[in-house]
């Protein structure tokens, strides 16, 4: 692990990293002035959400590291858990 990612986690309880992860599925799609990205990773069963002023190439098949928080949010009552990245470096 870099010490950018160590620093991170030493300053923050709720913080997550993964390393050298491969992306199954990347959707981006538009919501008022930003675009939503959602990925899928090999072996998890659930989404990692961030988002970005600008359009990105997909990372669909690339191995990336990523630091993220675990989060709900409750679409129509019910209650799912995602991954909020706030961090994603290809590996």
């Amino acid at each position: 692990m870099n010490s950018e990612a160590d620093n991170l986690l030493k300053k923050h309880a709720q913080l997550n990293h993964l390393e050298s992860v491969k992306v199954t599925s990347h959707v981006q799609r538009e919501r008022g002035d930003w675009f939503l990205n959602t990925l899928m990773l090999d072996g998890y069963s659930v989404a990692f959400k961030y988002k970005r002023k600008k359009q990105y190439r997909s990372l669909e098949g690339a191995v990336v590291n990523l630091t993220y928080y675990p989060e709900t949010e409750v679409i129509a009552g019910l209650e799912f858990e995602y991954m909020k990245v706030v961090r994603v470096r290809r590996s």
